[in-house]
């Protein structure tokens, strides 16, 4: 009778554990930094956003994007390591450079991205290419 207590237990946590995380909105979200006029627009879950424009891609987890210009890095695939971080894996949209970073929530409205190794992640500014810090804050939108 135990072992189907615990059976029973155990399955009821794991739908849980699996239902907290579908409905899970921290890696849903639209973040943006005005300092470098850069936003990411990323779903991790579903990975169901296109990029405006550039919908040859198909749908995907996200892209960081810069603000009034198309040049972008396109979130390849990203995985979720807990509750708050996930690795995120980029290319340019020229496909001649990619990255790894970590996004982690430090609070409801808060994000750090933080690159990890690869190309460096620079973005268009004046005709020039601008280097984004290593690591940048980002706000959610409400």
């Amino acid at each position: 009778m135990r072992r189907i207590s615990f059976s029973i237990l155990a399955f009821f946590m794991a739908i849980g554990a699996i239902a907290e995380q579908k409905d899970s909105t921290t890696f849903r979200a639209y973040l943006y930094n005005n300092e470098y006029e850069v936003y990411l627009n990323i779903n991790l879950y579903d990975e169901d956003i296109k990029i405006p424009g550039q919908e040859l891609y198909g749908t995907l987890p996200g892209y960081l994007g810069k603000k009034n210009n198309s040049f972008c890095w396109v979130i390849t695939s990203a995985s979720i390591k807990d509750k708050k971080t996930a690795t995120l894996n980029l290319i340019n949209d020229y496909g001649s450079e990619d990255l790894t970073a970590t996004l982690t929530q430090k609070n409801d409205s808060i994000y750090i991205l933080r690159q990890e190794s690869g190309s460096t992640l620079k973005v268009p500014k004046n005709s020039k290419w601008q280097k984004i810090p290593k690591t940048i804050e980002l706000k959610r939108r409400k």
